[in-house]
């Protein structure tokens, strides 16, 4: 386990927060997801609140407001971030969630429903005992195993977060 160290955010070595969010983002994009909300999403979960208004996330990423409006609508629809109003504002804050990638995951497991019920669908379309069907019915085996293995692996998640959280709390 890594020991955390305190330090405020006007304490960090900016240059070195920004050289994560670029890395952090670029393995994002490596893995399928659009530049601009990688970058986002990084710069989000590099801050302490989570969270930042559209001008303060421009600023932090030298980027125009419009690039901020696409990520954050990009990461608001797929539920990576919230828009929240800030009080007594009309500014919006954007915010990512600190379980979010627990969220994340568990929308794959409705997806992965929704893909094991089409596959069933397809492979009595076309046969089940044609050589598609039987491609289509092992498919969506497959994703019911990994339904099945997600399930137990978030509540193996859950028992271990909760252990690291009664440890940092304890420090």
């Amino acid at each position: 386990m890594m020991r955390v160290t305190e330090a405020t955010e006007s304490e960090r070595d900016a240059e070195g927060v920004q050289r994560f969010i670029e890395r952090f983002a670029s393995q994002m994009v490596d893995a399928g997801w659009q530049r601009m909300p990688a970058r986002v999403f990084a710069a989000l979960m590099s801050t302490d609140s989570g969270a930042l208004t559209a001008a303060e996330l421009a600023e932090r990423l030298q980027v125009s407001p419009a690039a901020i409006s696409g990520a954050v609508r990009h990461l608001t629809s797929v539920s990576m971030a919230v828009r929240e109003r800030d009080p007594g504002s009309r500014r919006d804050i954007f915010r990512v969630r600190d379980d979010v990638w627990q969220d994340a995951m568990f929308g794959r497991d409705r997806i992965l429903n929704l893909f094991e019920e089409s596959l069933h669908e397809g492979a009595e379309t076309v046969g089940p005992g044609t050589p598609a069907g039987r491609r289509l019915i092992e498919s969506a085996d497959f994703f019911s195993f990994l339904q099945k293995e997600l399930s137990a692996m978030m509540d193996r998640w859950r028992v271990q977060r909760d252990a690291l959280r009664a440890g940092h709390s304890e420090s």
